[in-house]
């Protein structure tokens, strides 16, 4: 199954905060993040993927059917300190999982920029962690070893 990444757009801001907020709820369970009184979870950096140089989000859709699969929310803000690009955000809906369309999405996330990656798997989450080793193990055709709670490597 062919998967295309699709820039959001200023119209489909609305869509990409409740997945976000899916997503932000799902993390909930080892990250310890808690709702505010209106029952959203913070996101302070939200509007930057609108208005500021540095961040893209994109939706990720099955080719054939333009069918929304889940979101990548990538930037540049790396947490080790290098110059690069970060994946913030990654979310597949449940019904998508373990049909490849992750992997292959992680994947074209990658191919959008050259150089240095840094990827933090959702804090505790073990899940998480394993499907970004095998994700990067595969684009790279080698381990990447998890350091500090980062996968970093350059492609």
């Amino acid at each position: 199954m062919a998967i295309i990444l699709k820039r959001v757009e200023d119209k489909q801001r609305d869509l990409l905060f409740r997945l976000l907020q899916y997503s932000l709820f799902e993390e909930s369970l080892t990250d310890g993040n808690e709702m505010d009184e209106q029952g959203w979870f913070a996101y302070p950096q939200f509007d930057a993927y609108f208005t500021e140089s540095g961040y893209e989000a994109y939706l990720i859709c099955e080719d054939e059917q333009k069918k929304v699969c889940g979101f990548a929310m990538i930037n540049t803000q790396l947490r080790s300190g290098r110059i690069g690009h970060s994946i913030m955000e990654f979310m597949i809906l449940p019904g998508c999982r373990r049909k490849g369309i992750g992997t292959a999405a992680a994947h074209a996330c990658f191919s959008l920029h050259r150089g240095v990656w840094e990827v933090a798997p959702a804090l505790g989450s073990e899940s998480a962690r394993l499907f970004w080793d095998q994700a990067i193990a595969r684009y790279l055709g080698t381990r990447c070893e998890m350091t500090n709670g980062l996968f970093i490597f350059r492609k």
